[in-house]
């Protein structure tokens, strides 16, 4: 099924800090960014909101239109994350949801399981289908039937079914996020439950991406 590992959040004190620079009449010296940036980091992981930037963001990021959740761009979360292909055609429609790298098919179909490859949505028709097409492709000797053996691949590419997982590694940002979790969270497919309920779970979730604060 579907799943998100290896997660890595980048930025989040330091654009939270950043936020406040439109009211700003004077840059920061690096000193001053440094040491509130320290501080904002010991709030988050303690918990303390009170933090007047970290109270600040909580305001910003749920504000109605106006951009004034810009900041979260700043907020980079790279990640692995494993999904249908019925799911990843989805996925493709946001521009800053970026490949960093991920499994091939081009490269590896041949070489996969197909059948711990599929979700538990996939039917056992359509898997062992599969499996023959790859059997098939496997057996054809490519440098005495070079032409069999390139429409046999095409074959197998071509049948695997939507419910087909590939893990690849992926870039984003908070923003990025909250307009995911927005049009996902009551989503038919599955995997986007799956992605929303890690969203959940990411640092200051409720206040910059959720907006679901008690």
């Amino acid at each position: 099924m579907a799943s998100i590992s290896n997660v890595e959040v980048n930025g989040l004190a330091s654009s939270i800090f950043r936020s406040g620079y439109p009211m700003r009449s004077t840059a920061p010296t690096n000193e001053e960014f440094t040491a509130e940036v320290a501080k904002i980091r010991d709030s988050i992981a303690t918990g303390d909101n009170s933090n007047p930037h970290i109270k600040r963001v909580c305001t910003l990021a749920q504000a109605p239109g106006g951009g004034h959740d810009q900041f979260l761009t700043g907020i980079t979360v790279n990640f692995d994350l494993t999904l249908s292909n019925k799911a990843w055609v989805e996925a493709e429609r946001y521009t800053f949801l970026n490949f960093i790298s991920s499994m091939s098919t081009m490269h590896r179909i041949a070489k996969m399981d197909i059948k711990n490859c599929c979700n538990a949505y996939t039917s056992t028709i359509e898997i062992e289908n599969v499996e023959r097409l790859r059997e098939q492709y496997n057996n054809i000797d490519g440098e005495k039937h070079p032409e069999e053996k390139r429409i046999a691949y095409l074959d197998l590419l071509y049948n695997l079914p939507s419910g087909f997982e590939l893990t690849a590694g992926m870039t984003t940002n908070y923003r990025c996020l909250k307009n995911i979790y927005a049009q996902r969270r009551n989503h038919r497919l599955p995997d986007w439950h799956v992605v929303c309920d890690w969203i959940e779970t990411l640092p200051l979730a409720a206040e910059l991406i959720t907006g679901k604060t008690e």
